[in-house]
């Protein structure tokens, strides 16, 4: 989960989402439209009674002030709340055999940053057919969807792209919260699956979004355009808008595959 505004456990259940798969929470910064929830959230897990564990990644300030509450309200968790101290900074938080997630600095009021969801690269599939007929031994099927060419008893070297097919493609998602426009972050993204990338206000009004520490529907499109995206959903948007769809048309004008978010979207990454 990123960031916990409030009423996010009654979200969760109005999706029908599980409390016991909730496992991590990444907080993008402090401000408590995205911290204020975590109290509620915590205490109707700890009436389910899921046990295990709980990680929290956030900014020292927040894990003071956090723990301090929860050992309040939330005295008698099923479960364990850890916190894993994270700084505005380039830096792998978290990996796993399956996932990679990484911070980006970003420009708000407050420190804050950005995650990038990168799946560990997939292995190559086996071609059955090309295995068979050059005599590839069970044992050597792991190696061979890792990448590793085959030797046969002949001498003869098999290349490894004779027998497997590609790799189904990694997916990753970025998700870019309160923040200025910065151009330069599209190369410390890179060409994700879906990049969310706050859009605040609309271009006419730029000289608010800066100062405000927010970006424009126009520049988080750039951002998308510039990171080699595949797909950008937009989000955070101010409440002097009544059309959601003056968001989609102005990012759609710099990137044409445009998501418009709202509560209780479901996107396919693939």
């Amino acid at each position: 989960m990123i960031d916990c505004g409030e009423g996010a456990q009654l979200a969760f259940m109005r999706q029908r989402l599980s409390f016991s798969r909730l496992r991590h929470i990444f907080l993008t910064h402090l401000h408590g439209d995205h911290v204020f929830g975590l109290p509620g959230l915590v205490g109707t897990i700890a009436l389910n009674g899921t046990g295990g564990h709980l990680t929290i990644h956030t900014f020292e300030d927040g894990a003071r002030q956090l723990k301090s509450i929860f050992d309040y309200f939330c005295r008698d968790t099923p479960f364990e709340i850890n916190f894993n101290i994270i700084k505005p900074e380039e830096a792998v938080i978290l990996q796993t055999k399956s996932l990679t997630v990484r911070t980006i600095p970003l420009k708000h009021r407050i420190p804050t940053v950005g995650f990038v969801f990168e799946e560990t690269p997939k292995p190559r599939h086996i071609n059955p057919e090309m295995t068979r007929f050059h005599g590839v031994p069970i044992y050597m099927m792991n190696r061979i969807k890792n990448g590793e060419d085959f030797i046969r008893q002949d001498g003869k070297v098999i290349e490894n792209s004779i027998l497997t097919h590609p790799p189904t493609p990694s997916l990753s998602y970025a998700h870019i919260s309160d923040t200025i426009y910065m151009p330069d972050i599209a190369e410390k993204i890179g060409p994700v699956s879906l990049l969310f990338h706050e859009t605040t206000y609309l271009e006419e009004h730029k000289a608010m979004a800066a100062p405000r520490g927010h970006s424009t529907a126009k520049q988080a499109a750039m951002v998308a355009r510039d990171a080699g995206a595949s797909m950008l959903l937009t989000g955070h948007y101010s409440s002097r808008y009544h059309d959601d769809s003056l968001f989609l048309k102005e990012a759609r004008d710099i990137f044409p595959n445009v998501i418009l978010n709202k509560e209780g979207l479901v996107t396919n990454l693939d």
